[in-house]
């Protein structure tokens, strides 16, 4: 689901990246489009608060009501996965092509999507949220391949340029 919906994004929406002509440009660009990836981490954290002071919990350190820790490991898993997400989208953004920048943006918005479905399933339950986690994980991992072979395989004389 997640190439389809990354090819109908790039193929039907109606923009263009900007032209990014040095690789300190590209870096930029992609930390602009990695900040709207952190929306549903701060989200996360706002409701992992507001939860935790209207729990009945008052053992900072004791156990957690589930409530409080379905926001708790969401914010977690999520910072994990945005680490992996940004150190791939900084690379991939390097040494892409001018044409195919438009992908860091569409990317941003299917990992941010794809979070807040895991949320949202995981607190239905935790049998639900394996849909969000892998729209958000295989991505990821594709990014990660791509990144790979491309330094290694494809650019071996710039890997450390």
């Amino acid at each position: 689901l997640g190439p389809c919906v990354l090819y109908g994004a790039y193929v039907f929406l109606p923009f263009d990246a900007p032209l990014l002509p040095t690789p300190s440009a590209r870096l930029v660009y992609a930390l602009r489009c990695a900040a709207f990836a952190t929306v549903p981490i701060v989200l996360g954290m706002i409701v992992s608060a507001i939860s935790r002071l209207c729990s009945s919990a008052l053992e900072p350190f004791g156990e957690l009501p589930r409530e409080v820790e379905v926001h708790r490991a969401f914010v977690l898993q999520s910072c994990l996965l945005f680490l992996l997400y940004f150190l791939n989208v900084a690379v991939l953004a390097s040494h892409l092509p001018q044409e195919l920048l438009k992908l860091i943006p569409l990317l941003t918005g299917l990992f941010a999507i794809s979070r807040l479905m895991y949320w949202l399933a995981y607190a239905m339950g935790r049998s639900f949220r394996v849909f969000g986690f892998s729209l958000s994980f295989l991505p990821l991992l594709g990014m990660l391949l791509w990144n790979l072979t491309t330094l290694l395989l494809l650019e071996p004389e710039n890997l450390l340029a």
